[in-house]
């Protein structure tokens, strides 16, 4: 369906595109350009009814639904549907693409989803260059300081699919990380409790907790590079910020990484070049939601991590030609 009109109040009925889809996230489907923050609250306002009752951002859309959307105002640009200045459009960027999939090379400093203060991320931009698309939605999530291999459906179905394999250990998802310290094990399995919290502010933290969720990761070390070690992380669980918070937990901070990382020394890796967190999602393997192929899937280190390592592994022969 079109971009709906915006200066006056809007019925429409739920097909197949949208049947099973948060109303947030439908809002936002056709509402192109609107900032998530104005849609939550039209809805907490219940100015969006459905079947002409209120309901709240995680109500899940069936199939013939009525949905009226109030008159909205806009800046003609969003209106319109122009691109901003986060558009996944970049050299590289596509790494699969078919009728049911979008695997993209998302780079670091670029949302996956708009909210707390960011208009659009990801998905909110390419409903907006992709206006004839019927469905697009994120089979998964990445930190905003995280690149690498981010999954989209273009399909319902397929979306479905590959949220059954994710709960079946179904998807194998790679990342390469730096970290501060001497990493001795080959392999180790790391299993920890994680617990949200929230700060005075409001940003999200995790933290290890007797009651927390269970998270699991299994390390692989890649190579020692003098007082840094370059690890390879297969994820079995995938709790928010697992990653870094299991790392942090272990005496292993992430490179770079502003929330649970050691500051001091992010400080004197930026003035060695090092200016973003050494975090990416290098590989995805799982199989084709509708052809049941098997697909590996593979992001390249970009150019600031790939470079930072050449440099480190430069400074550790140069160490050891002077022992």
């Amino acid at each position: 369906m079109d971009d709906i009109s915006k200066k006056s109040v809007t019925q429409l009925a739920v097909d197949e595109g949208g049947e099973g889809q948060r109303i947030d996230n439908f809002l936002a489907r056709h509402l192109k350009g609107v900032p998530k923050s104005h849609l939550y609250r039209i809805l907490r306002s219940g100015e969006v009814r459905v079947n002409s009752g209120r309901v709240d951002a995680t109500y899940r859309l069936v199939l013939g639904d009525r949905v009226r959307i109030p008159p909205i105002r806009t800046a003609a640009a969003a209106a319109q549907g122009v691109p901003g200045n986060i558009s996944p459009r970049f050299s590289g960027a596509i790494l699969f693409e078919d009728e049911a999939l979008l695997v993209l090379n998302k780079p670091a400093g670029i949302a996956v989803h708009g909210g707390s203060g960011i208009s659009r991320g990801v998905i909110e931009q390419l409903r907006l260059e992709r206006p004839q698309a019927k469905f697009l939605e994120l089979v998964h999530r990445l930190d905003r300081e995280t690149s690498g291999v981010l999954l989209l459906a273009k399909k319902r179905a397929a979306l479905v699919a590959m949220h059954e394999a994710i709960r079946n250990n179904g998807m194998d998802k790679r990342y390469l990380i730096l970290v501060h310290g001497a990493w001795t094990e080959q392999k180790k399995k790391v299993t920890l409790p994680l617990k949200k919290y929230l700060l005075a502010n409001g940003e999200r933290r995790v933290t290890v907790e007797q009651d927390g969720q269970h998270s699991e990761t299994v390390f692989h070390l890649r190579e020692r590079l003098g007082e840094f070690s370059l690890l390879e992380a297969q994820l079995i669980t995938g709790r928010t910020h697992q990653l870094r918070v299991q790392l942090a937990h272990l005496g292993y901070p992430i490179a770079g990484d502003d929330k649970y990382g050691d500051f001091a020394l992010n400080k004197a890796l930026q003035k060695k070049g090092l200016k973003r967190m050494f975090l990416h999602a290098a590989e995805t393997g799982i199989r084709h939601p509708v052809s049941g192929e098997k697909l590996r899937l593979s992001a390249p280190l970009p150019p600031e991590l790939s470079g930072f390592l050449e440099k480190l592994r430069q400074g550790s022969q140069a160490h050891v030609a002077t022992v």
